[in-house]
């Protein structure tokens, strides 16, 4: 009968050892990278969709990393909270879907936000995050 042994090299088995160990730490800093970079693109394109982004660009945040209960995936949102300048009449997310959406009203639709989704530059940011796990920098 045939009988076949094989060894893997000690640092490549310290290596999978830390990425298990560090495994959420190293997703919730991948998640944050692309969300920075999405971030980023927002506020690029919002200067196009808008003649003063300014008052809305302060609404524009990014969430810390979680892990949902569900299925214990991580998460980093990007999004617009609250009201611009502190008015309540004025929804920080309400004008931002009007802008990107069109309104009724015939407000013509200025997409920002999905423009600012590219796949290649998050991938990218997300994966030098975890070049830097791996090769244990």
């Amino acid at each position: 009968m045939a009988r076949f042994e094989s060894n893997l090299p000690e640092d490549l088995i310290k290596t999978f050892i830390d990425l298990e160990e560090n495994t959420t730490n190293m997703m919730k800093e991948m998640t944050s990278a692309g969300a920075k970079t999405v971030y980023n693109n927002v506020i690029k394109n919002m200067k196009k969709s808008f003649k003063s982004s300014k008052r809305l660009e302060k609404c524009l945040k990014i969430t810390k990393a979680y892990k949902t209960y569900s299925d214990d995936a991580v998460n980093t949102k990007v999004g617009f909270y609250g009201y611009l300048d502190g008015d309540k009449q004025k929804p920080a997310p309400l004008i931002a879907v009007a802008r990107e959406k069109g309104t009724s009203r015939g407000e013509a639709k200025k997409p920002f936000m999905r423009k600012s989704f590219v796949k290649k530059e998050i991938e990218l940011s997300m994966n030098k995050v975890q070049e830097s796990y791996i090769k244990g920098e």
